[in-house]
């Protein structure tokens, strides 16, 4: 599941290394992202400087007043605080007034779990242990990044561009699917693709279009 941000507002309780951790989650969208701590890390301070975040120095005392007080009301709010106690009564709070909650030290509280996602391009790719270890899936995150080649991102590329030009010409998606596998799996355009050459593989990609085409009529 990838939830949908944009225009939404995140607050995160906590202004640690964790907390900024979290926050790449939401970077690339539109919502309005709340850091509230008592202190900051360097990487969330400079993350503020830039504006892709807002910083509410606060002590929390009284989780649910802390929350009741809250204005707007968030529409997700992630605990990342070092104190699990502190976490688990802020979800529990903020649960109160209809918040979708994460809560780092205690998965068993969160509605939903933050993977590590790995970013090549346009390739999105999310790793999870189910919260058993979030060093192991940032490690993983960081070996699937580097299965991910130039040439599979030019492929990506390509396939989109087909897409398009195909939607017009092979109004069958079945047919249209297996011919696009076909181009995936063509010895020639995979060439092109490993020695960067983007045109080329188009050229020899339409070639088999107009060939499909020729004999489809």
């Amino acid at each position: 599941m990838d939830f949908k941000v944009d225009g939404k507002t995140v607050a995160v309780i906590g202004g640690g290394l964790e907390g900024c951790r979290k926050i790449q989650n939401f970077l690339n969208s539109t919502a309005e992202i709340t850091v509230i701590s008592n202190e900051f890390s360097e990487g969330i301070k400079i993350l503020a400087e830039q504006g892709k975040i807002r910083l509410h120095q606060a002590e929390i005392k009284d989780e649910q007043k802390f929350i009741d007080q809250l204005n707007p009301k968030p529409d997700m709010l992630l605990a990342v605080t070092n104190n699990s106690e502190l976490n688990a009564k802020l979800v529990r709070a903020a649960k109160n007034v209809g918040c979708i909650v994460y809560c780092v030290t205690d998965p068993a509280l969160s509605d939903f779990i933050l993977p590590a996602i790995a970013h090549v391009g346009d390739v999105k790719i999310a790793v999870s242990t189910g919260g058993k270890s979030p060093a192991m899936a940032r490690e993983l995150r960081q070996r699937i990044e580097k299965l991910v080649t130039p040439e599979d991102l030019l492929e990506i590329e390509l396939q989109a561009y087909l897409r398009k030009l195909l939607k017009n010409s092979i109004l069958d998606q079945r047919i249209r699917s297996r011919f696009l596998n076909e181009i995936l799996n063509n010895v020639d355009i995979k060439q092109a693709l490993r020695e960067g050459n983007l045109c080329m593989a188009k050229e020899l990609s339409l070639k088999l279009v107009q060939n499909k085409e020729a004999t489809a009529t």
